[in-house]
């Protein structure tokens, strides 16, 4: 049986929190996580970030039926987020206090040993596998297509003054491209979703380490608590699937 442990924290710097995130289990087993990072202003990034996660969440929970092939659980997934997009779009353009609003957004969804990531923006999807974390997802950053172009290194990327601007986002614009991944799970692995706060303030070594030398049921919080070591600049969301 898999287990879920969330939790989001406003860190030591921002007064509000802009995160926000939700997680549950289908009546077949299968567990779900949502993540996501709002952007513009401290009404329009949390009202972004409400508003694209619980869309995605209760569309996944009507929507979804255990007799889905991949096939079909890929077209949903990525249809509800491009709907979850248009969701957040259109309420922009009905409050001129919150056009320009946007949210980064990781979706989750575990199922027969098969892990599917619909992916926007710099939060992550990390697995940490015999005691080693790899990175799942790839940012929408500006620093991202600059490593990718081989103009600056990771390390460089790492402390880059751009490092947290982002090139993608929902509900900025009415249409958006999204990026779907499927991944082995395997039993041990351990799934870390993520907002930048936590990976501005540690490594992907670091976060192996936390993982390794903990309870499972504690390592949410323990990342948080190292984020917040860290300096906890940005507010940090961490949600655990094992």
């Amino acid at each position: 049986m898999l287990n879920i442990h969330s939790k989001t924290d406003k860190g030591l710097v921002r007064n509000d929190n802009q995160d926000y995130c939700l997680s549950g289990k289908m009546c077949d087993g299968a567990v779900w996580a949502v993540v996501c990072d709002g952007m513009g202003g401290a009404n329009g990034g949390h009202t972004a970030s409400t508003t694209a996660c619980e869309y995605i969440a209760r569309e996944m929970k009507n929507l979804y039926t255990s007799d889905f092939t991949n096939e079909e659980l890929y077209a949903l997934l990525t249809n509800i987020v491009s709907g979850a997009n248009l969701e957040v779009y259109n309420l922009a353009q009905k409050n001129i206090e919150l056009i320009g609003m946007g949210t980064t957004c990781e979706c989750v969804f575990l199922r027969d040993n098969i892990l599917h990531i619909v992916h926007i923006g710099d939060s992550r999807t990390y697995l940490v596998r015999n005691h080693k974390a790899y990175q799942l997802t790839k940012d929408h950053s500006l620093v991202q297509e600059m490593v990718s172009r081989g103009e600056i290194t990771e390390d460089k990327a790492l402390v880059h003054p751009n490092k947290n601007f982002i090139t993608r986002a929902i509900g900025v614009k009415n249409t958006i491209k999204v990026d779907y991944t499927q991944y082995e799970y395997k039993p041990g692995d351990i799934v870390i979703i993520c907002t930048d706060g936590l990976t501005n303030c540690v490594s992907k070594e670091e976060i192996a380490e936390v993982v390794n030398n903990n309870p499972k049921n504690q390592i949410t919080d323990k990342l948080v608590e190292e984020a917040k070591f860290g300096g906890g600049t940005d507010n940090i969301t961490v949600i655990t699937i094992y």
